[in-house]
């Protein structure tokens, strides 16, 4: 029996992983921007008429388009911000010896297990406005003097989502700053202590710079989801109260799904896909020119 090329072994092996990459990635993405071309909806039984781009300049004319993306964005940036910031505080303290740190290792990653849809429905409960633990139990510490409705206005309730994000989210970040932490050389932290430096000085001088590239690995990771966050506010606020809490990928699903507007629910969704690998370009070439200059 003849034996099989090294080319041809290579593409055998990597042909199943072509398929499900184009049958799963690439072909909904093109399907997605080819809709975007037409004006499809409920109304018209085919494709509808070839209107080339101008879906996209509706999208990017509208106001309630940028609206959306001002919410996208600052969800995004404070969920994040607030989730290394936690999650560099937690990873230092589990990284420690100390006695019953496995269990609390075990405890602290049950947030990220919980799927975001039941996350979202138990936060829901918790920001109950007449029977909520949070009310509860903040009223009880006389933090507050009375119950309040916590999902009612716009600004409020998109905190309170981001709350949300953050008590699911901040684990998987523990994660992988302690695996970069553990990996530190102890007698360069050993040195830096009999040189005299404290524990402030040595965390800003070793630690940190040493973290660096696994948090900008993190937020190429968490740029990507919270960009593309939908289950949390659907199950949370449904867009509300006054679009208070309606990002990109909420909008397009309203513009398929709600105004039966399929065109322009592929646009908005294409157009959330091109800000997410250019911002995931831009994080690539940061965490090449740090891996360069290290």
């Amino acid at each position: 029996m003849r034996r099989m090329s090294d080319s041809a072994y290579a593409w055998f092996n990597i042909t199943p992983a072509i398929l499900v990459v184009f049958g799963i990635v690439l072909f909904p993405l093109i399907y997605t921007f080819i809709l975007s071309l037409y004006s499809m909806s409920l109304t018209v039984e085919s494709m509808g008429d070839f209107v080339g781009l101008q879906n996209y300049i509706n999208a990017l004319t509208d106001s309630t388009f940028w609206a959306s993306t001002g919410r996208t964005a600052y969800f995004s940036f404070v969920s994040i911000s607030i989730e290394i910031v936690l999650g560099l505080m937690i990873a230092l303290l589990v990284n420690e010896k100390i006695k019953g740190m496995a269990i609390l290792r075990s405890i602290i990653i049950l947030p990220w297990a919980v799927p975001t849809i039941v996350n979202g429905a138990m936060w829901k409960w918790i920001y109950h406005p007449e029977y909520g633990a949070l009310n509860a139990f903040l009223t009880q510490l006389h933090i507050i003097p009375h119950y309040q409705s916590w999902l009612s206005k716009p600004w409020l309730a998109m905190n309170m989502v981001i709350v949300s994000d953050v008590w699911k989210m901040t684990p998987l970040v523990v994660i992988f700053l302690l695996a970069s932490l553990q990996m530190t050389n102890k007698s360069v932290y050993e040195a830096a202590s009999v040189d005299g430096a404290n524990m402030i000085r040595r965390f800003f001088i070793l630690t940190l710079p040493h973290l660096k590239p696994m948090i900008l690995v993190i937020i190429v990771m968490r740029t990507m989801e919270t960009f593309k966050v939908f289950d949390l506010v659907y199950a949370l606020t449904m867009g509300g109260p006054s679009d208070g809490t309606k990002v990109l990928t909420y909008q397009a699903y309203v513009k398929a799904f709600n105004n039966l507007q399929f065109s322009q629910g592929a646009t908005i969704s294409f157009l959330i896909a091109i800000m997410i690998g250019l911002m995931t370009l831009v994080y690539v070439k940061t965490l090449k020119a740090e891996g360069e200059s290290a």
